[in-house]
């Protein structure tokens, strides 16, 4: 009997495993430079892929990689390090807040800011949940004001 297709998530599955798998593919791509074929590649190897939302896992992976650069550009303002000396994990959180807050407008900011931190508090150091939280809540006042009741 053949294995079940692990495509099956497709739009349907859960988000916050899609944003886990993300998490860790960005960690490959800052430690080991992979591309994106490989990165995705190295998400549908993971056991929980099945239950991911798929599309959503694609689209925020490619939206970070094709704009690293810019969300990088957002961020550095509310650091108090250079980008290049953020723990890959840390980073990663970031990055994927950033853009949920920049480009996923139908979900809510603080959604986007737990998610990041979930994923900080799951596989980052002691503290740095926190670090992720204070960072993404100075960079949601620039990106959501309105939505934050500021002008």
């Amino acid at each position: 009997m053949a294995a079940p297709s692990r495509a099956a998530g497709t739009g349907r599955g859960s988000r916050p495993i899609a944003r886990e798998l993300v998490l860790r593919a960005l960690y490959e791509r800052l430690s080991a430079g992979t591309d994106l074929p490989g990165l995705l590649g190295f998400a549908e190897e993971a056991h929980e892929y099945a239950e991911a939302n798929t599309e959503f896992l694609r689209e925020l992976l490619e939206g970070v990689l094709q704009r690293m650069q810019t969300l990088d550009a957002a961020l550095e303002p509310h650091l108090d390090r250079p980008v290049r000396e953020l723990s890959p994990v840390e980073h990663s959180a970031l990055l994927i807040g950033a853009y949920e807050l920049g480009h996923s407008l139908n979900v809510p900011y603080k959604v986007c800011i737990n998610e990041a931190v979930n994923l900080a508090k799951k596989y980052g150091g002691t503290d740095g949940h926190k670090f992720v939280n204070g960072v993404l809540d100075k960079l949601a006042r620039v990106a959501r004001p309105v939505e934050l009741g500021e002008k």
